[in-house]
């Protein structure tokens, strides 16, 4: 029977969409196909990792952290000798009421941290909120690239609070390349055809650094290598979306002042809260969109690898652990989860899932591989690859998980004796197969 085109075209976007070979459709129809892909499996992404409740979080640590990293802001710039220039920038964004009682806080605060019994707790409670804060942003990253392995804690102190001390200089740089940008638009009006490229790339300015901030956060923030040509998209898309959110807030301090009738100064809190909330939540989806690009050629069996069988498990299991034994057996670098996934044509996610289980059974350990620019995790045999076989890891997988149930087995003799022979004489015969050798 025919089918109508409504159908086809159904058919096309629940299946065939996801696993074409988009190599047999013209240019302009591959990149359509694959924006559709990325958007989908982003949002997909976004929903099963629970995205919008670590925005949420992200959103407390943010609110208990967001004085105390403005305070050390403006430590900083005072001992650069350009506090003005940050407190021009507040009373630029906020209301001026607003502004006066942020900086009243921050001053307050500073006082406090470097005087009397709070010189020691004070400086200590700052750091600290600042690293919870950091934490809590690389552990959201880490969960949407799959990784387990955080930094230790002396690199969040030395990459993070670098980051911060780094941060007033960018907005001093940012804030003089603008001034010098509009000195220069003045005395070239009498230029027809330069001073509109010239007002161009001043309105361009403010979005170009926070493009490259998004950028800055999908490539260094995740423990693990991330390509850079695959975040400038993510990048440009989430800051793009943030000045949209931000230019909203400024502009709705104007409702919020038809409140302080009834929240006085608090009028200000819940609009913040959801600004933060939705920043948070468009950066985390640009990170899934960073990560959905750089790993989509594995998300094309997406579903599928959900509702494995067993025994495609168990053949993925062997592939995988044969390969790590072959390399540690030839003297060989140590496999990355990118290479396995590669080499092997399995989906980056299927990989990860598998490595991160058998690590649990101990049949294999996280080693750290040295590359030109620092470190980067690999995998190692987690006993005598000799004594390594097909059985053993079989074995292995089957006793994975809680056993300790309230139930006698001698009530079900046959039941379980059957079981047990059948698993014994599997298992004999698949001892005598080495992963190392397959």
């Amino acid at each position: 029977m025919k089918k109508f085109p409504i159908e086809k075209w159904k058919t096309f976007f629940q299946k065939e969409l996801w696993i074409a070979d988009e190599e047999k459709y013209p240019t302009l129809l591959r990149n359509v196909i694959k924006i559709i892909r990325i958007i989908t499996f982003s949002t997909e992404q976004f929903n099963n990792n629970r995205i919008a409740v670590r925005a949420s979080a992200l959103t407390y640590s943010t609110l208990l952290s967001i004085i105390p990293i403005l305070a050390i802001l403006f430590a900083i710039a005072r001992g650069f000798g350009f506090d003005s220039i940050i407190e021009g920038l507040f009373r630029n964004n906020l209301s001026k009421h607003q502004a006066e009682l942020v900086i009243t806080w921050i001053n307050s605060y500073l006082q406090h941290a470097r005087s009397g019994i709070f010189i020691g707790i004070g400086i200590v409670m700052l750091l600290w909120t600042i690293l919870i804060l950091t934490d809590n942003i690389e552990r959201s990253f880490n969960t949407i690239w799959q990784v387990k392995r955080p930094r230790s804690v002396f690199r969040k102190i030395t990459d993070y609070f670098s980051m911060i001390l780094l941060l007033p200089l960018l907005i001093v740089f940012s804030s003089g390349l603008s001034i010098f940008m509009t000195t220069m638009l003045t005395e070239m009006e009498t230029f027809t055809l330069l001073a509109p490229i010239m007002k161009f790339l001043i309105r361009l300015l403010p979005y170009a650094i926070i493009w490259a901030m998004f950028i800055g956060l999908f490539v260094f923030i995740p423990n693990t290598k991330v390509k850079i040509s695959h975040a400038i998209i993510p990048g440009i898309l989430a800051g793009s979306a943030f000045q949209l959110f931000q230019y909203i807030y400024i502009n709705s301090q104007i409702w919020v002042s038809s409140y302080n009738a009834i929240y006085g100064s608090f009028a200000a809190i819940p609009m913040f809260l959801l600004w933060t909330q939705i920043s948070w939540s468009i950066c985390l989806f640009g990170a899934e969109m960073n990560y959905v690009s750089q790993n989509l050629e594995s998300f094309k069996y997406g579903k599928e690898t959900k509702n494995i069988s067993r025994r495609y498990h168990d053949f993925f299991c062997t592939v995988i652990l044969s390969r790590i034994c072959k390399r540690f057996e030839n003297g060989e670098i140590p496999y990355t989860a990118e290479e396995i996934s590669r080499e092997n044509k399995i989906p980056i996610r299927l990989t990860k899932d598998i490595l991160y289980e058998l690590q649990d059974l101990q049949l294999i350990y996280e080693g750290v591989r040295e590359k030109e620019k620092g470190e980067e995790v690999c995998y190692l045999p987690g006993m005598d690859i000799n004594n390594l076989s097909i059985g053993v890891m079989l074995n292995m997988i089957d006793s994975k998980g809680f056993e300790n149930f309230n139930i006698d087995k001698n009530s079900y003799p046959e039941s379980w004796d059957a079981l047990v022979k059948a698993r014994e004489d599997y298992s004999s015969q698949n001892n005598r197969i080495l992963l190392k050798d397959l």
